[in-house]
Parts: C-alpha cells; structure tokens; sequence
C-alpha cells in the first residue's frame, strides 16, 4: 500500500522548492498543479467538457483553456468557479489517485495540493498532511518577485485561501521556509527520514 504524504502551504510558502528537495531525494511527487494543466493543455482531456460547459469564448486557439477568459467568466458569474471546480477536480482526483498507486518504485509519494485544507476530501487520501509555512511578509514579496504583482492583488489571494493559523493547525508536520534553502534542506531530511519509517511500518503492517 502506497504511504502518501500531502504537501501544502499558502501561494508564495516555497512548495515548489520543497517539492524538488524531496524528489532529489528519490520521493515520487504527484503535482495536482501540474495534473490540471495538463487537462485543460492542447488536447487535454477536460477541455471538451469545458467548453461544452462555458463556451468556445474559454479555449485558445491551440485548443487549451484560455485562462484569462476563464478569470474573466469567473469573476463576472461566480456561480462560473463552483462549476468549473465540479467539472474539473474529479478529473484531477481520479489522474491523482492513479499516479500515486502506481509510484510502486518509490518509498513513498508526495502529492502536493495547494488547497488541501480547503479541499477536505484530500485530507482522506493522505496519511500526514505536511505544511509549508512562513511569514506572510515574506510570503508576499516572494509572489510579487516572481509574478509581478501588486502586493494588494497577492493579498486578495490570500483572502481566498485559508488563514495561515488555520494551515498549521490542519498539519501533521511542519516545515518553516524563512530562513533559506540551507536551513530548509536540513528540515527535509529529517522529515523524510521520518516518513520512510512510516512508509516501511505501513508496509508491514499491510494497511
């Protein structure tokens, strides 16, 4: 039985980075990020459905989701995102789901959903929930150094997604990301010896 362990952590808290820390370290990662890109991508498998639902106006011209049109739709109907959401986080779920089953070669899978505290049914899915956190200052400027955003559009992103108090109290394990990729590495290791205790007592416990 696969051990899976969910990895969050508020827009700009650095999953990214410790995503790739615990790759390098021979984890398989499932990116519920990447999933959903790939469905709504060229030929993806939810565009048909897509557009079926919101219209030719939300495809490109490659024939994947227009983004920018579907943040549009979404903030002019909101009844638009809670449909978009039915339609595509089954999807999602179901490619997920298949991924971690069949990451057989690695000693455990990270699946890494950014609104897994929001979503309660991932919280079913995972055996330890771990928690990316930082200071919501530095949280900020991070997301405005990579994205060019004002610092009141980075907050009202943050407004949609739970508190950050909220985040920690939902953790199993958390990893604090203020204070660099040295101090973040070493966190890294001593989690994920951890979780490769926990995946070999799983294991042999046959659950």
């Amino acid at each position: 039985m696969t051990f899976i362990v969910g990895l969050t952590g508020g827009i700009g808290a650095g999953k990214s980075t410790v995503a790739e820390l615990f790759v390098k370290r021979g984890v398989a990662l499932v990116d519920t990020d990447a999933i959903a890109h790939e469905l709504t991508g060229p030929q993806g498998a939810a565009m048909d459905t897509l557009v079926g639902a919101f219209g030719p106006g939300v495809q490109r011209a490659d024939g994947g989701l227009d983004r920018v049109a579907m943040r549009r739709l979404v903030f002019t109907d909101p009844s638009a995102k809670t449909r978009l959401e039915h339609l595509l986080h089954p999807l999602i779920r179901e490619e997920s789901e298949a991924r971690c089953a069949a990451a057989t070669n690695a000693p455990y899978v990270l699946l890494a959903v950014p609104l897994l505290v929001e979503t309660g049914s991932y919280r079913q899915r995972v055996n330890r929930v771990l928690v990316v956190d930082c200071d919501e200052v530095v949280q900020i400027s991070r997301v405005m150094a990579r994205s060019g955003l004002a610092a009141s559009d980075v907050e009202a992103i943050m407004a949609t997604q739970v508190s950050r108090e909220e985040r920690r109290m939902a953790a199993d394990d958390l990893l604090s990301n203020d204070d660099g990729l040295t101090a973040l590495a070493a966190q890294v290791d001593v989690l994920h010896e951890k979780y490769l205790f926990l995946a070999r007592s799983k294991l042999h416990a046959g659950r």
